[in-house]
């Protein structure tokens, strides 16, 4: 088998990929994010993960490339990574009680081949009506900065979100099993 190299630097992404027991080494893609391009989200995701995959490429010969990019829509509302307190704040009074889009695209590519394949992955998250109180100890807590849509869902976010429909695994980053659905492809067999 190839070797496989996950095009990101995401702590989350590697803990998700790590679960399926494939062997993988990570790379940085200094592909630069454009969120403004007038695509759809789900098409910006798979736009973006190509982008994030592609730019490893020439360091990666004879491998099999995984970029992924994920982030949080509220209709056609795009939701970045909030940088400050105030941000999140505002980004969690926005969210409150709402349906959420957490949208995740990814981009296979098989190096010697030139083989590839985007998908996009959408999970829908209910999020909790909440206190003007449980966003300021939500926000207190440093972990909806610099996280789209101003939540983690495997950490203390778990504690606003009231359902998903969907894939868990999305919502942190990396939807696992249409992953692994779409390596099969590329003769990635996990099970």
């Amino acid at each position: 088998m190839k070797p496989i190299v996950l095009a990101s630097t995401s702590p989350r992404r590697k803990e998700i990929l790590a679960i399926s027991g494939l062997q993988f080494t990570t790379a940085p893609s200094d592909y630069e994010e454009d969120m403004s391009l007038n695509l759809k989200p789900t098409d910006l995701a798979k736009h973006l993960s190509q982008g994030k995959a592609q730019a490893i490429i020439k360091d990666h010969p004879n491998h099999i490339i995984i970029g992924a990019d994920t982030f949080v829509a509220l209709d056609n509302e795009l939701l970045g990574k909030p940088k400050t307190t105030e941000k999140a704040v505002e980004m969690l009074n926005k969210i409150n009680g709402q349906v959420v889009s957490v949208i995740t695209g990814f981009t296979i590519i098989d190096t010697s081949s030139n083989q590839q394949s985007s998908k996009a992955v959408v999970t829908k998250v209910f999020i909790n009506n909440l206190t003007s109180q449980e966003i300021i100890n939500y926000t207190n807590s440093r972990e909806p900065l610099d996280k789209a849509g101003a939540f983690a869902i495997q950490g203390l976010g778990a504690l606003i979100v009231k359902k998903i429909e969907g894939d868990y695994f999305n919502v942190m980053g990396l939807p696992l099993f249409d992953l692994a659905q779409e390596l099969k492809k590329y003769g990635v067999i996990i099970l």
